[in-house]
């Protein structure tokens, strides 16, 4: 790495209260070192600590602070002995007149002065530049990087916090994360003005501070689209998983005006899986998140606007309009809409699980914990393929990963080649017949209690980590009276509207529904959220394109 790129957002300080003075050093220091350092002038210390913090929470790096001894109401000891708790790793330098030399000499030892400077400091090419040039060597042979990225603080053990980290993690917005009890993690909540009582604490790579902030609040600080561009679309993809990102690239590469709303992170179920396998044309495997960036740049190549932490919570009819109504009021309206909403993994209904959610306890791969696994056992609840996936990645780093499922073999829910891999890998164990049947811990995950489904034996299991994948709710309460569904709540469409040979009820035009069509026309549905779908990602995938088809011939004959 060249010296400009290591440079390129180092700061160098100074601090003087004298502005004559303070000009003078900064002018120095700019004739010197502008071309690859930020020369920061300040005329008070309590100024100073406020640029300080800052430049600390903007992720900037402060390689030099150089700081006059004599200054009201803060003397330089005073003002870098407090600077050394903000920017640590900055080298010091004390301005002093040479009546002064004794305190400077005695602030070696308080703040650990690397040099001081007797004023006059003419010429500087003899005086100034040759102690700032090794103090600059010294700084960089320390080997510090900026850390420009959003910053989150936080306690591992905290539920929010690990939405948070999730959250940023599935929309690809690049983070630091910093436990509030390490040194740094301190730091930058003192420079936010937090005392680590509220948390997490979300810093913006523009030092913005959001403390325990909402999602939506969230996703506008973070460079997330949040708001339509508009107020009516050619079509309305409710659901950023598979089927919603299909329908979203086929929608807007064949010139609709299209919007894709997701309430969370693009991707779904899918984009938390840590390898798929068996996707058509990725023989090595791909993860989730690399699909899932991929058909999110893919779609907004094409022009498809995406909207995140958005949910809706409801759908009109308003003669040919279809209006999507949001949590917060607002809507917007489309001549058709996709309903591409996915599924959810149900919760445990064990003692101690919902409060020890996020705590240990997780609802699918969370991988943004599995660095913390290393070396642990796990337990993972599922039979399905997310759960054996899940095991795989898992099993890289934890000392044991223990798969419990509560059917009688894998056979029935998961692919034959997971099984295989399964089988094959020394640290995953799966227990058949075995059901979770109470959690426990003081304030995160200690221990399990683990029932045989046929005899009832029950065994305590010391556990810091259990990842549940039981089963798929689909999330379409909020269409209750507006679209049919079955039982379960999966959406009814084309040929399951019509099995006794008639329309639906309120069904006005003159034909039967399209194949992927629902009970309200003009208002489709593709991927897992669907009636007998095939809860994989490739016919997903398919739906969303053969959705988008539909769409356009029920447009040509409206």
């Amino acid at each position: 790495m060249t010296q400009a790129a290591e440079t390129a957002r180092t700061v160098i300080m100074t601090v003087d209260d004298d502005p004559g003075v303070s000009r003078a050093v900064a002018r120095d220091l700019r004739r010197r070192y502008g071309a690859g350092h930020r020369i920061v002038r300040a005329e008070s210390g309590e100024s100073a600590l406020q640029a300080l913090r800052e430049l600390k929470l903007r992720g900037e790096l402060v390689a030099v602070i150089i700081a006059d001894y004599r200054m009201p109401g803060m003397n330089g000891i005073e003002f870098l002995e407090q600077a050394m708790d903000v920017h640590p790793a900055a080298r010091r330098v004390l301005l002093t007149a040479y009546a002064d030399t004794n305190a400077a000499i005695d602030a070696i030892n308080v703040v650990d002065l690397d040099h001081y400077l007797l004023k006059p400091w003419d010429p500087p090419e003899e005086k100034l530049y040759p102690v700032l040039d090794d103090l600059l060597a010294a700084w960089r042979a320390g080997d510090h990087k900026p850390v420009p990225s959003t910053k989150v603080v936080g306690h591992r053990f905290s539920a929010r916090s690990s939405e948070v980290r999730e959250f940023l993690a599935r929309n690809q917005v690049p983070y630091r994360w910093y436990s509030a009890d390490e040194p740094e993690g301190g730091r930058l909540l003192s420079a936010a003005g937090q005392d680590g009582r509220r948390l997490p604490v979300v810093i913006t790579a523009d030092g913005t501070p959001l403390v325990e902030p909402g999602t939506a609040d969230l996703a506008a600080h973070v460079g997330l689209a949040t708001t339509p561009a508009a107020d009516f679309y050619d079509l309305v993809v409710i659901g950023g998983g598979p089927a919603g990102l299909g329908a979203a690239v086929y929608g807007a590469s064949e010139g609709l005006r299209t919007v894709l709303v997701e309430r969370s992170a693009t991707g779904g179920q899918a984009g938390q899986s840590s390898r798929i396998e068996n996707y058509l044309g990725f023989p090595d495997g791909v993860s989730g998140a690399q699909l899932t960036d991929r058909a999110r740049r893919q779609a907004a190549k094409f022009g498809a606007e995406i909207l995140t932490a958005r949910e809706v919570t409801g759908l009109e009819v308003n003669g040919a309009a279809r209006t999507v109504r949001f949590s917060d009021g607002s809507a917007i309206a489309a001549h058709s809409v996709i309903l591409a909403t996915g599924v959810s993994y149900r919760e445990l209904t064990a003692p101690g699980t919902e409060a020890l959610t996020g705590c240990g306890v997780f609802y699918g791969s969370a991988l943004t914990e599995a660095a913390a696994c290393q070396g642990n056992d796990v337990y993972i609840v599922g039979g399905a393929n997310s759960a054996g996936q899940a095991a795989m990645y898992l099993a890289r780093g934890a000392k044991s990963v223990t798969l419990l499922v509560r059917g009688e073999s894998l056979a029935a829910s998961m692919s034959h080649y997971l099984i295989q891999q399964i089988e094959e890998t020394p640290n995953i164990v799966v227990r058949c017949g075995t059901v979770v049947e109470s959690a426990h811990g003081d304030g995160r995950l200690e221990g399990l209690t683990l029932r045989d489904a046929h005899s009832g034996q029950r065994e305590l299991v010391d556990a810091q980590w259990l990842f549940v994948f039981i089963g798929a709710a689909p999330l379409t309460d909020w269409l209750d009276g507006t679209v049919e569904r079955d039982e379960r709540g999966f959406i009814l469409a084309g040929p399951d509207l019509t099995a006794d040979g008639r329309p639906p009820a309120g069904w006005e035009p003159d034909r039967a529904p399209y194949h992927l069509e629902t009970s309200v026309p003009g208002v489709f549905v593709a991927g897992d959220a669907r009636h007998e779908s095939a809860k994989r990602v490739a016919s997903a995938v398919g739906e969303g394109a053969m959705a988008v088809m539909l769409v356009h011939r029920y447009l040509e004959q409206s």
